[in-house]
């Protein structure tokens, strides 16, 4: 089982729509979610927050544009707590905000801020939809009926290949991004080593593909950041498998405390023993009085 990457590093969605040299397509990108025909590129200004780290990868792509904050994350596994990790980028970019451009949260005239827009770009091969994810369903139910004061919505959009034919149609390098993440997928199917199923990938990538040349220029790079997508998506499947085996709600809640720790303080091989072997996860248990 690989490891997981210690370092900081992009997915390979981030290098695509997120990279400064290829604004056209984070532009292709935002008016293909919200129906617009914007062509002025150099308007978008990139504010993705390079330390908000989550098993080793930062924020995916957040920009503003036209005073729309835009949080785009792209999930190869289902995650339903992504409205807990959007309002947590929000706040960070709406504090930058307001320090960059000298607002005053204290004075008597309200403050004009972006208009936040959030979108999960999934991929993932557990066959999720399009849906709202909401923050209130993470809420604990109260019997008296206590109406939250805080909500967060985010989009969740199947960018797999063959879904989405609308939004892959108004944005080409969707479309090629999701037949490049459907060929590795077939590639690792029939048996390559996930390093191999890439390369193979580009090199059969159809010649008027607008990100080929960019690919296959950054072919090292990209290599890397599929590695890293590949052993996390690996590992989180692992941590579902065992808090099913746990048997109860506690014991997946329980797991997943363990792993949020063991990812905060950086400790890479003992989440995964975690995940593989049920006597290091005893000892860590005990290790932080979670018995």
């Amino acid at each position: 089982m690989p490891m997981i990457n210690r370092e900081h590093k992009d997915r390979l969605f981030s290098f695509l729509f997120g990279s400064r040299s290829n604004k056209e397509w984070t532009l292709s990108l935002y008016n293909a979610v919200n129906g617009t025909s914007y062509t002025k590129a150099e308007d978008i200004q990139f504010t993705t927050i390079e330390n908000a780290v989550y098993m080793g990868m930062k924020n995916d792509v957040s920009f503003i544009l036209f005073y729309v904050m835009n949080i785009y994350e792209q999930q190869s596994s289902y995650n339903p707590n992504m409205p807990v990790r959007q309002l947590m980028y929000a706040a960070k970019l709406y504090d930058k905000y307001i320090q960059v451009n000298n607002l005053n949260i204290y004075g008597t005239r309200v403050m004009q801020l972006p208009i936040p827009k959030l979108v999960t770009f999934y991929n993932g091969a557990e066959g999720e939809e399009d849906r709202i994810l909401r923050l209130s369903d993470a809420f604990r139910p109260d019997e008296e009926g206590t109406e939250p004061d805080i909500e967060v919505k985010v989009r969740m959009l199947n960018i797999n290949y063959g879904k989405n034919q609308e939004l892959m149609e108004a944005c080409r390098p969707l479309a090629e991004y999701a037949w490049l993440v459907e060929q590795i997928r077939k590639n690792r199917e029939a048996g390559m080593e996930i390093g191999e199923a890439v390369d193979k990938a580009i090199d059969d990538m159809p010649s008027d593909y607008a990100i080929r040349i960019f690919l296959i220029g950054n072919r090292a790079e990209v290599k890397d950041m599929c590695i890293t997508e590949y052993n996390e998506a690996e590992t989180m499947k692992l941590f579902r498998e065992e808090g099913r085996k746990e048997g109860e709600e506690q014991g997946e809640d329980r797991l997943g405390k363990l792993v949020s720790v063991l990812i905060s303080k950086g400790r890479s091989e003992d989440v995964q023993r975690a995940a593989t072997n049920k006597e290091a996860r005893k000892r860590l248990y005990e290790e932080f009085n979670m018995n």
